[in-house]
């Protein structure tokens, strides 16, 4: 008798710990899950903020250019050349 209830009392011990590695591990995955997202997310955050300093150094290196200088004239500050007709298309 004292053996059969060892036995079961073994069986109810691994039992309960493969219970609680089987909730861990499906603990750990969910999380892993949830980094790989934020990784992604992260990543692609990197990819546009990569494109925008790409951007802005073209934006800096070309400052100094007469046709980066009057394309910012005519678009940003509304001015024309001299002698220059403007003609404005109804809505």
């Amino acid at each position: 008798m004292r053996l059969k209830r060892a036995g079961i009392i073994t069986k109810i011990v691994i039992f309960a710990l493969i219970v609680y590695a089987s909730v861990t591990l499906i603990n750990m995955r969910a999380q892993i899950d949830a980094a790989l997202v934020r990784q992604a997310d992260l990543k692609q955050q990197v990819t546009e903020k990569q494109a925008t300093n790409e951007q802005l150094q073209y934006e800096i290196d070309h400052s100094g250019d007469s046709d980066t200088i009057a394309n910012a004239a005519r678009n940003d500050l509304n001015l024309v050349v001299p002698g220059e007709k403007i003609f404005i298309a109804g809505k």
